[in-house]
């Protein structure tokens, strides 16, 4: 079911990339540095300059189609469920682990129900 449009599929991408980005600063497991603190803030900056570079209404070079742009959210949103345990921090930061797994299922998702197409347009009689 896409019920989601690509402009608030736009704002989700930037609203989660700067979430990834300051989240270990947020959440308090900065401190921590190593993996937990890092992959949270390389894959928002990744979120973000895709969301930059996409060809929808938010997007600024429009230079990625919509559909590759939604594949790749697939392979990040996967990434980021196996995260923690690909890179041995789920025993250090719950709540880096909880983040992650969080995200990518919101990552997941919300590319699941996106409408990859804009609304379409009524026909003027």
């Amino acid at each position: 079911m896409k019920i989601i449009p690509r402009f608030y599929h736009g704002v989700l991408d930037y609203l989660s990339g700067v979430l990834l980005l300051l989240a270990p600063n947020l959440f308090g497991f900065a401190e921590m540095g190593g993996t937990a603190a890092w992959v949270p803030r390389i894959i928002g900056m990744m979120i973000l300059l895709q969301a930059v570079m996409t060809d929808y209404e938010l997007g600024l070079m429009k230079v990625i189609p919509i559909a590759m742009h939604l594949m790749s959210d697939y392979v990040v949103g996967i990434f980021m469920l196996l995260s923690p345990f690909l890179f041995g921090f789920y025993d250090d930061s719950l709540t880096a682990t909880i983040l992650m797994i969080v995200m990518g299922v919101v990552a997941v998702g919300t590319a699941a129900m996106t409408q990859p197409r804009g609304r379409p347009r009524e026909v003027m009689a």
